[in-house]
């Protein structure tokens, strides 16, 4: 058997499981001992839900896309397809598109779709049978994927389809899934190219109504090359446009801005002392910053990154190693390829203080806070630092179960609020939704509390944080001995007593830099401070008492 949601065997598909999964979820006021019995339950349950369902044979879907069908035949030639017949009459054929095309998805893994067509070269039916899409998972309603899939009845074989958008001419335009439109666009082309190839094959009628160079002629015309040029260097060895280079120049807009953002970033870093040295000017630019990171790179181009992210790079190394199947989403990509070289650079924090979405709208929800006065509230030290190791206690339990399978772990990982709050937009019911917004009650309270002590993602930035190539946060030889203005104002607790910066819980939000420059709330500066105005005003009276005797002098001359 199957499961429809995620890869539970090595066997050729033949099923389409229908599954109903009762979903948990971590409290977040939770006691510390209770976390993480309840995170492994979390994964038991997840297991045993995966592997219970109801399944249809792969004949019994195909007399739902040909209703007057009653034999299938074998799935046989070149590409694979199975012939579908109504006595002795070929009605068209079902195929499975892994074994036409293998287009890695959002989770690195293919998308295998069972898909029907008939002789006048139109789509009848579209199913999706196996993958590893977390999204798909959970997030995305059967009603959903149905509309989805209802959208390709009747389209031709040879057709080209966008997903979303303004209407283009020679083209059709189908919905997406909401808070799946990299998935989608991986479904569509994997199903596009995968009929086209067995239509052709197959000599369907529809398949030569368009000369067999038209497709390649396409794609000579997309990307600007002429006949016999050889492929660009980026196609990363592949003879035909693959599919990520077609999204990266769907969404060109979004990766220059995306861009741009990175590069102010950037300079903000790499200027910080005299960014700090003006506290105001620090504070518009961090403030528009998280606004920025959550409307934009959050909410619009859903790049939240995740630890799914992390599991399926480290798989990928362990297995079959491929560019395309992280190429596919472009600000994903350019986000992590950004976040690996602050991390030699800069450290973990970064990213978790300047990047993250759902750590943005933490930290506007908490500054908001201290507008209205509402008052903070951190835990003490010997409690903080027992409770920020339960998210690499997470992040560990995680991995583990990623070796056994990718798919069970993206369940396990809705430890995340991440797609209920940020990729849903917070469209989902029941314990997700309870779930995020408790997080975010929380942190209105405990500045970002869940990045703090429960983000799997922070703790895998964490474990290569101490690697960092500079020590760019600067501290004086006084602080933590006897000074404790800095760590007593970091609300991430990040500082020690001691007064050095902890770098795997820092999120760079540069307050304690804005204290080191500040001559009024630094001892060592402010001492500095008293005594220069104390010379200042000695040398003062010094020169008042001179003038005095020189105007004393002047007038017992006249006299």
């Amino acid at each position: 058997m199957i499961n429809r949601f995620t890869i539970t065997s090595t066997a050729v598909p033949e099923t389409r499981p229908v599954i109903r999964i009762t979903s948990y979820a971590l409290a977040p006021g939770r006691a510390l001992r209770q976390l993480f019995p309840r995170l492994m339950l979390l994964m038991l349950l997840t297991v045993v839900a995966m592997g219970t369902a109801r399944a249809l044979s792969v004949p019994d879907l195909a007399r739902e896309f040909f209703p007057q069908a009653n034999r299938v035949g074998e799935f046989e030639g070149d590409p694979l397809a199975a012939p579908v017949y109504r006595g002795d009459q070929l009605l068209g054929y079902v195929l499975r598109t892994t074994d036409v095309v293998r287009i890695p998805a959002y989770s690195g893994e293919p998308i295998t779709l069972l898909v029907g067509f008939d002789l006048a070269g139109s789509i009848t039916g579209l199913e999706i049978i196996k993958h590893a899409e977390p999204i798909l998972v959970v997030g995305v309603s059967e009603q959903d994927l149905k509309h989805y899939a209802d959208q390709y009845r009747g389209v031709s074989v040879l057709g080209k389809v966008k997903i979303g958008g303004a209407p283009r001419e020679g083209y059709v335009t189908i919905d997406g899934i909401t808070g799946a439109t990299i998935t989608a666009m991986v479904m569509n082309a994997t199903v596009m190219r995968a009929v086209q190839k067995v239509a052709e094959s197959r000599g369907s009628p529809a398949a030569t109504r368009e000369p067999a160079g038209g497709q390649e002629a396409a794609i000579h015309d997309a990307t600007g090359m002429a006949d016999g040029q050889p492929a660009p260097v980026w196609w990363l060895g592949a003879s035909s446009e693959p599919f990520w280079v077609s999204v990266w120049r769907e969404r060109a807009w979004q990766i220059a801005v995306l861009a741009v953002a990175l590069f102010v970033l950037t300079l903000i870093l790499l200027f910080q002392d005299w960014l700090t040295r003006r506290p105001r000017l620090l504070t518009y630019f961090r403030t528009g910053y998280l606004v920025f990171t959550l409307f934009f790179i959050g909410w619009y181009t859903l790049a939240q990154l995740s630890v799914i992210h992390v599991l399926t790079f480290i798989n990928a190394i362990l297995h079959q190693f491929s560019w395309e199947a992280f190429l596919v989403d472009p600000l994903i990509f350019i986000l992590w390829a950004f976040v690996a070289l602050t991390l030699l650079l800069w450290g973990r924090g970064v990213y978790c203080g300047w990047l993250c979405p759902f750590g943005a709208l933490q930290e506007l929800l908490h500054q908001l806070a201290q507008r209205l006065k509402i008052p903070a509230w951190n835990f003490p030290d010997v409690v903080h630092e027992r409770l920020w190791a339960v998210k690499y206690v997470i992040f560990v339990a995680l991995f583990g179960l990623s070796l056994q399978s990718i798919g069970y772990a993206a369940k396990a990982a809705e430890v995340e609020p991440f797609k209920t709050a940020i990729v849903l937009h917070f469209d989902r019911n029941g314990i997700y939704l309870a779930y995020a917004l408790g997080l975010l009650a929380i942190a209105v309270f405990n500045r970002k509390f869940y990045c703090k002590y429960l983000c799997p993602l922070g703790a895998a930035l964490a474990v290569p944080a101490p690697l960092r190539i500079f020590d760019w946060l600067r501290r004086r030889k006084e602080c933590g001995r006897p000074c404790q203005i800095c760590e007593k104002q970091c609300e991430v607790q990040a500082i020690r007593p001691t007064g050095e910066i902890n770098p795997n819980e820092c999120h760079y939000c540069l307050d304690c830099q804005v204290t080191y420059w500040d001559e009024v709330r630094c001892p060592p500066l402010a001492e500095k401070r008293r005594r220069r105005e104390k010379s200042r005003q000695a040398l003062d009276r010094i020169m008042v008492s001179q003038g005095n005797d020189t105007a004393a002098t002047a007038t017992g001359k006249e006299v």
